[in-house]
């Protein structure tokens, strides 16, 4: 038997005052995102913003369906507006807020499983990682180097 061990390491800010003004600048775009969202039923809002590395931003936000299989997040429709308005465009951070207007989020919320695998694929194409911010409605802020952190046995190209 062999063991192994798989870790990782991430930031925590107890808030955004402690993140650079570009990270801060991502996040609100983030949370600007909010707007967008379309979420009658569940209510739980999620934006995202991506910030390009020639310093552009797109954001995006979740679109529910009352049949739920449906609903695109908020990730998903970023990272599909990124190549949709920048085709090719490697993406050096990834922001995501959420809101709740039943119970106030005041810890991060990491992305879905799904969103995970989109976010290792694009890292794939990309040839690099997405620098990634985690935070609620508000309060602390999770910063991860890349998608790897989020999901380490990602499912990718090369086994197919």
């Amino acid at each position: 038997m062999d063991k192994r061990t798989q870790s990782f390491e991430y930031e925590w800010f107890e808030s955004e005052g402690e993140l650079s003004a570009r990270d801060r600048e991502l996040l609100c775009a983030a949370r600007d995102a909010l707007a967008k969202a379309y979420a009658p039923y569940s209510h739980f809002q999620v934006g995202a913003a991506a910030r390009l590395e020639d310093g552009r931003i797109i954001s995006g936000a979740n679109q529910e369906n009352a049949a739920y299989p449906m609903c695109l997040c908020a990730e998903r429709v970023v990272l599909a507006a990124v190549e949709s308005e920048a085709p090719g465009a490697v993406i050096s951070a990834l922001a995501i807020c959420v809101y709740n207007p039943n119970q106030r989020i005041r810890k991060p919320a990491a992305p879905c499983g799904a969103c995970r695998q989109v976010i290792h694929e694009k890292e794939q194409r990309q040839r690099a990682p997405m620098r990634i911010l985690l935070q609620g409605e508000e309060g602390p802020v999770i910063a991860l180097k890349g998608g790897r952190d989020l999901l380490p046995f990602a499912f990718g190209g090369e086994f197919l």
